[in-house]
């Protein structure tokens, strides 16, 4: 009697992108992700190549992923679910028109600052000078001072930034852009561009300003970004006094100072700001309705 032959093993499943998209989500939904979906489908799309509408598409048409594809997604999804920051994984931050390199040891830039650095984009282009000057005080990954030199070319940018760690990531940005207006300065804010005293025409400022004993909700801002750019002394204007005493040598009479800050935090910085003899005081909203930007004139 012979024997009947071994059964064979079924094949194994194609990784397809929708299914590691759906897994994705559900793994970063757990994590406590606000909108898992857009998570998911960056990764995805940053492993494969692909824009994040293509990665829908892909994912309504079933398309495979090679299993070499499909490893690296699960792994940076993996990843994500720790709550690395997500630019930190693919290295890139998106501002406005541009794509900057970020990674440890730089914050993070976030939407709401791309409304900042509109303020003060507008305020260049509303001075008379054929060449105005905009200093950009702690630039970080020197994402306000690139907006500003690329979108107001007729305009003499300079970035300050004094952490070591993050102007790396700044002159990364800037010789990757290669503005040819903007100028990097490795200095500290209360001590530099002393040979612009009473020439400039905007100084933009997202400074430290979380008072020292408050905790960031967001674990990618707690545990990823750096202390240097978060924490701004006791009250938290430790930084922002700094600026305005800076900013009131630099500019010229007239010129517009431009401060993002916490959303709790425009009272007490106009308060700052008028005692210090700033005059035209005022908060703007972000689009979420959240105080954001303080504005004073020299």
């Amino acid at each position: 009697m012979t024997s009947a032959p071994p059964a064979s093993e079924p094949p194994a499943a194609v990784p397809t992108v929708a299914a590691l998209r759906d897994d994705a989500v559900a793994l970063l939904g757990r994590a406590g992700i606000a909108d898992p979906s857009v998570d998911a489908e960056l990764l995805i799309g940053h492993v494969l190549d692909r824009r994040r509408g293509e990665v829908q598409a892909l994912a309504i048409t079933a398309a495979p992923v090679s299993e070499t594809d499909a490893a690296t997604i699960r792994s940076l999804v993996e990843r994500r679910a720790t709550r690395e920051p997500l630019q930190h994984i693919t290295g890139l931050a998106p501002f406005r028109s541009l794509e900057l390199a970020v990674g440890p040891g730089v914050f993070v830039p976030r939407p709401e600052t791309e409304g900042v650095a509109q303020i003060a984009i507008d305020a260049l282009y509303a001075t008379s000078s054929p060449e105005p000057i905009g200093v950009d005080l702690g630039t970080g990954s020197g994402a306000i001072a690139l907006a500003m030199a690329t979108e107001v070319p007729h305009a003499r940018v300079v970035a300050v930034e004094n952490s070591p760690e993050a102007f790396i990531w700044a002159r990364r940005n800037a010789d990757a852009i290669a503005a040819p207006n903007l100028r990097m300065v490795f200095d500290d804010l209360e001590n530099a561009l002393h040979d612009l005293d009473g020439t400039v025409s905007v100084v933009v400022s997202n400074p430290p300003y979380i008072p020292q004993d408050a905790v960031p909700r967001d674990p990618e801002v707690r545990l990823f970004d750096p202390a240097h750019a978060l924490y701004g002394g006791e009250d938290g204007f430790d930084v922002i006094r700094g600026v305005s005493r800076t900013a009131r040598r630099l500019l010229v009479a007239g010129g517009a100072l431009v401060i993002e800050h916490g959303e709790a935090q425009g009272a007490g910085i106009r308060a700052l700001l008028e005692a210090d003899g700033w005059s035209a005081t005022a908060t703007h909203r972000d689009l979420t309705l959240r105080d954001r930007t303080t504005t004073a004139l020299r």
